[in-house]
């Protein structure tokens, strides 16, 4: 444990001593540290706590937090403990565990309190300011993750090193609710999930079609330019495509099986398009000239999530792909590798969320071979490759055992959005397997055939998931040439205005630029509706306007241009969608 921590167990315990204060015969489970706070899972035999008096538990954790200063530990006997945790099955079963594993049983006391425990706390409570954290919510949480067993109460509390940090994250968990994707997709019209067509499998609104044709055209755009072709391939395959593939292995309880009908053939939605692009190189008779083969596709596939895991865009069953497999040859993959991390770099750039970010190594587990397929010296050559990318980029790397796909170890990409929040999005994974299992080879110079390597590769990752992040990242309010309307036209009067305005809207809409007339309700009201509609540019068409044949436009950051020729309104905003700049915030 690091010292934040070392903070939150301690506070861990603090709960728990506070919660037996008040609910005497409450059972005690476990309380450990997490990402950012702590939680105790806790059965309640008689009242249980509600959401209201969660301040009163705070009150009194602060009321003890002088009377504790440091912890000490003990190591008791199996006997001891039993005695000491006596009428709660928990803990007891908790013991049981520590002792069928030969550990020691250590217990930890500060206060008057004592808890098993296995430690990692502050070693004087002092160090501790005494504002840094705050009781969040309750929730319920199964003994063990198993729901065969008793539903306990977990109570989660916030945790940082100081109150300057507690403060930064409570404004940031206030702005995610008002950013959240579900909530701003509901107003702004972009996507819908139907009960009757399933969950996790959201439908577009045309608004939202906009964006996500947009990032797939722009994506296009950056892959083009490198030489990529695109492919497609069938939304269904049969069980002998994942068999070979290995996938069926690893993959089969969560792809979902479609009946024949008339064929009396089965087949599986395709959980990933790889084994499928693997097909399309063997098609063909390539020569070591034709090398990098770069196939690019934009497709959806699907997997069985659980239903309880789906959440709006960010988890959905149908996961639609920017998808992209390069063949190349063994002395090509550093140049390959780093063309990609070059894609992803400028496609993040233009997304603003190029700042502090991160790139996991992430290589096998080494306990779990079993888990893998290929042979040591694969992995070995695999892994040595990447971390030979991530060093001459001079990338900002970690490595992530455990982490690797199951035929290959990956790069994947971390970056923050507008509020700070961390999502593992790009990824780029290097497969030696795939090639050997489909009997892939082109041409070398010596007319000999020779095997390929394959680089997986993912800019945006899951579109579905990509869209939720960038939503909340700008907030609704998109760059212009993101938006789904880029101009709104707001005539001060239909009878009197209308006509300019619809020539308005015509000239714009010739041009390629999506805009709209809002011609119902009054003036401020419209107004205020393209402002909650977050659009970018906002046309005011009104006497003076008409008969000088010009337009007064005002924009999402108090940007206001009076009496300015529509053509020289057409070329900025043709230059901001062309260069994907925004000066409109």
């Amino acid at each position: 444990m690091n010292e934040i921590e070392h903070i939150r167990h301690s506070l861990a315990h603090l709960l728990a001593a506070t919660v037996l204060q008040h609910y005497p015969d409450a059972q005690l489970t476990l309380g450990p540290a997490i990402d950012d706070g702590f939680y105790y899972d806790i059965h309640f035999p008689t009242t249980k706590p509600r959401d209201e008096d969660l301040p009163k538990l705070e009150s009194t954790m602060r009321e003890i937090f002088p009377s504790w200063h440091g912890f000490t530990g003990a190591v008791i006997s199996a006997d001891e403990a039993r005695k000491l945790f006596a009428g709660n099955q928990y803990k007891l079963e908790l013991i049981e565990g520590i002792i069928e594993r030969g550990e020691e049983i250590t217990v930890y006391t500060s206060g008057d309190f004592t808890d098993l425990c296995r430690g990692g706390h502050v070693t004087d409570m002092a160090t501790i300011d005494p504002e840094c954290f705050k009781l969040d919510k309750l929730a319920g949480a199964y003994w063990r993750g198993d729901e065969k067993n008793t539903m306990l109460t977990r109570i989660y509390g916030i945790a940082f090193s100081t109150k300057e940090e507690l403060d930064q994250d409570t404004w940031r968990r206030s702005e995610a609710e008002k950013r959240d994707h579900r909530k701003l997709g509901r107003e702004l019209k972009l996507f819908m999930v139907s009960d009757l067509v399933g969950s996790g499998l959201p439908l577009f609104h045309p608004k939202g079609l906009i964006l996500r044709e947009e990032i797939v055209s722009y994506l296009w755009e950056l892959h083009r330019r490198k030489g990529y072709v695109k492919v497609w391939t069938p939304h269904i395959a049969k069980e002998a495509l994942y068999v070979t593939s290995g996938h069926a292995g690893h993959y089969m309880e969560d792809m979902f099986k479609v009946h024949g009908g008339t064929s009396k053939e089965d087949f599986y939605l395709k959980p990933m398009n790889c084994p499928h692009h693997m097909q399309l190189f063997g098609d063909n008779q390539f020569s070591y000239r034709d090398m990098p083969v770069k196939y690019f596709e934009p497709a959806t596939v699907y997997r069985d999530e659980k239903t309880g895991q789906l959440s709006g865009l960010s988890r959905v069953r149908s996961i639609t792909q920017d998808d992209g497999h390069l063949f190349c040859r063994p002395n090509q993959i550093h140049t390959v590798c780093s063309e990609v991390v070059h894609i992803i770099i400028d496609f993040y750039t233009t997304m603003g969320m190029i700042g502090d970010y991160r790139v996991r190594l992430s290589q096998r587990d080494t306990t779990k071979l079993e888990d893998y397929i290929g042979s040591d010296e694969i992995w070995e050559t695999a892994e040595d490759a990447l971390t030979a990318v991530c060093k001459d980029m001079n990338l900002p790397y970690f490595e992530g055992p455990g982490e690797a796909a199951f035929y290959g170890p990956k790069l994947d990409f971390m970056f923050k959005d507008a509020i700070g929040r961390e999502h593992q999005l790009a990824t780029v994974q290097l497969d030696f397997n795939l090639p050997n299992r489909f009997d892939l080879s082109y041409v070398n110079e010596n007319g000999e055939p020779e095997r390929p390597v394959v680089i997986h590769r993912a800019i945006s990752g899951s579109l579905e998931r990509f869209l939720s992040v960038a939503i909340e990242h700008f907030a609704g309010a998109f760059p212009v040439w993101l938006s789904p309307v880029q101009v709104a036209i707001l005539p001060i009067s239909g009878d009197k205005h209308g006509e300019y305005a619809e020539m308005i809207f015509k000239q714009l809409q010739s041009e390629n630029i999506r805009v709209e007339i809002l011609r119902d309700e009054t003036l401020s009201k419209r107004i205020r509706n393209a402002k909650n509609m977050r659009i970018p540019y906002q046309i005011v068409i009104g006497d003076s306007e008409r008969d000088a044949g010009t337009i007064t436009v005002e924009g999402r950051n108090e940007l206001k241009l009076s009496a300015i020729q529509l053509s020289d309104f057409i070329t900025r905003i043709q230059t901001e969608i062309r260069d994907r700049t925004d000066s409109v915030g």
